[in-house]
């Protein structure tokens, strides 16, 4: 079978791709494909079989020869063998749709989870969601669907061969009207994928508005937009219905075209065989037979059906194998030198986002066990600079070093266990709070957890919680400060040399973040901290700023040094050459280093 592939569908290559994925899960599955194959072949076999039975039983019955009665057992069996092996063949499809379904979404997830943040942004939740649920699920029917079209094709195939065997005048009186079959089930191939195509877009769109305006769901009603979100939402509704609507005109085309041809072929097959008939050519039980094989011949229509399902899933599997082949970050093998300070330097580092350049040309040192603030107006490229310097993703040009090791040439373990990352928005997970904060490249004892929440500021609220650190994490409520705090509280529990904090206090109150910057200088792991800065206080303390300007780095240099140039106070809003009093008050003092570190 040819199939073509419409404008839509990604290109040749894509198309390509994705057949090599149902090929992986076929083979995954192969066992149970095998037995799909297995009993439809011994079902088509029966199928076959039978005509040829029935037709010598009512030739002996009417000669009233002997032999009748064994040859109705035997017809009588072949239709029971039919029967049971199509309920094996149904239960097998079930089972290998649903375990190829599973080892889609379980590859999936793993290629989208091992690529860069910035690439997995590219798709947003609804269509992740669209493309990991339907349209897995629709990828995962394609292998037990290919087993069916081969199995479907059996039958027929079978019947036109015993056609020729008992007349041949009546099996070309069938393979006239096969050219036609042959354009049509290769017309609706075609057509079905192109309609399919257009109808997981137009879902997947839906899928991601609706995503969107859940995720905002309190600004909506704040604002009184309800009813233009919805409308916003829901507007796709309408190419959704006309993409589906073509979808089933499709299939009812082809249907009625087949249910056409399909009867006329056997009527035709039919007369030759009466002419037979009254030929003295064939028997009675002959005729019974030709008009069985006809009819079992003409069920070549019925592989539009199994067809449709392929052709699904293949359309599917292009949006999955998207997933599935994200390109992930390759780690290398070598270790940093032991003892390291932690000193971070990026060399002519430029990053693309399409036509935009958050970062170009980064030449950037910083000195192992410093704190070093990067500061700079909103799109500067502070949050891509903490990206590439803890490589969450690679730079397009230029290097990034660690105590003078290429990030890229480091061991996957290597790298978690010696640069920690705490954001704004913490992803925490494990069964309780302080499972959340162990969890890591490697799993923190008791001991550091706690250690690690004390210094965060997040010991004392822990233990308010029903069930303190035994507290279920789905069952904790937490505020959005307090759950930056256990973010910092995991971060500080892991941290290595370097350990990079993008804006990850902007919630905490001045009590907490000062009691964290303590705690970074006295109480964490000496090493070398870089964090994103949006507050005046927050950079005033670092013994360094990196200042970021269009992508560019504009300064680097004390607070103090860089506060004297008016476009660096503007950064933070200010015109006065003064910093506010209470700023000049938030440097830790001394006496505080006794501390035990975490």
């Amino acid at each position: 079978m040819v199939f073509t592939h419409g404008p839509d569908d990604g290109g040749r290559a894509a198309a390509r791709s994705a057949d090599v994925l149902l090929a992986r899960v076929a083979r995954a599955s192969a066992g149970r494909t095998a037995g799909i194959l297995l009993c439809s072949a011994g079902a088509a076999a029966a199928s076959i079989a039978l005509p040829a039975v029935l037709g010598t039983t009512l030739d002996l019955l009417l000669d009233r020869a002997p032999g009748a009665g064994r040859m109705l057992a035997a017809a009588a069996g072949l239709a029971a063998a039919e029967v049971v092996l199509g309920a094996c063949t149904a239960l097998l499809s079930g089972t290998v749709g649903a375990h190829s379904t599973a080892w889609l979404r379980r590859r999936a997830v793993a290629g989208l989870l091992a690529t860069s943040p910035p690439e997995a942004a590219r798709h947003s939740p609804g269509e992740v969601a669209t493309r990991l649920s339907a349209n897995a699920a629709e990828a995962g029917a394609a292998p037990a669907a290919a087993a069916q079209v081969a199995a479907a094709a059996l039958a027929p195939v079978g019947a036109l061969i015993a056609l020729v065997l008992i007349d041949p005048w009546t099996a070309l009186a069938f393979t006239a009207g096969l050219p036609l079959l042959v354009l049509l089930l290769r017309s609706f191939a075609r057509r079905s994928t192109e309609s399919v195509g257009r109808y997981l877009q137009v879902q997947a769109a839906i899928a991601s508005r609706l995503t969107d305006a859940l995720g905002g769901a309190r600004a909506i009603a704040a604002s009184a937009t309800v009813d233009a979100e919805r409308d916003r939402v829901l507007r796709p509704l309408g190419a959704l219905s006309t993409a589906g609507r073509g979808m089933w005109a499709v299939h009812g085309s082809a249907m009625a075209r087949s249910g056409v041809l399909m009867p006329l072929l056997v009527t035709v097959v039919l007369a030759v065989g009466g002419l037979g008939l009254a030929a003295g050519r064939l028997s009675v039980g002959d005729l019974l037979a030709v008009s069985r094989y006809a009819s079992l011949a003409a069920g070549l229509g019925a592989v539009a059906e199994p067809l449709g399902a392929l052709v699904r899933g293949r359309t599917a599997a292009r949006r999955v194998d998207a997933l599935v082949r994200a390109p992930s970050l390759r780690y290398g093998t070598s270790g940093l030198p032991p003892g390291g300070p932690g000193t971070l330097e990026l060399r002519g580092v430029r990053v693309r986002r399409g036509q935009a350049q958050p970062l170009r040309g980064v030449d950037l040192r910083v000195p192992g066990g410093l704190t070093a603030a990067v500061v700079g107006r909103s799109g500067a490229g502070k949050s891509t600079l903490a990206e590439v310097a803890g490589r969450l993703a690679d730079p397009d040009e230029g290097e990034v070093l660690l105590d003078g090791v290429r990030l890229d040439r480091l061991a996957e373990a290597e790298l978690r266990r010696e640069v920690g990352y705490a954001f704004e928005r913490p992803h925490l997970s494990g069964a309780t709070v302080a499972d959340a904060v162990a969890a890591g490249a490697e799993t923190a004892s008791a001991e550091s957890v706690r250690s690690a929440a004390r210094a965060a500021g997040a010991d004392a609220f822990i233990r308010t919680l029903p069930q303190g650190y035994a507290t279920p994490l789905d069952e904790a409520p937490l505020s959005g400060g307090e759950l930056q705090r256990l973010g910092l509280a995991r971060a500080f529990a892991h941290a290595g040399r370097l350990l990079i904090l993008d804006d990850a206090t902007s919630s905490l109150d001045t009590a907490t973040e000062r009691q964290v910057d303590r705690a970074l200088t006295h109480r964490v792991r000496p090493g070398t901290r870089l964090m994103v800065a949006h507050r005046l206080s927050s950079a005033a303390r670092a013994d360094l700023v990196v200042w970021l300007e269009e992508g560019r780095v504009r300064a680097v240099g004390p607070h103090k040094e860089l506060w004297g140039d008016p476009e660096y106070r503007a950064v933070f809003g200010h015109a006065s050459d003064t910093p506010p009093t209470a700023e000049r008050h938030d440097i830790p003092g001394p006496g505080l280093g006794e501390e035990r570190p975490v």
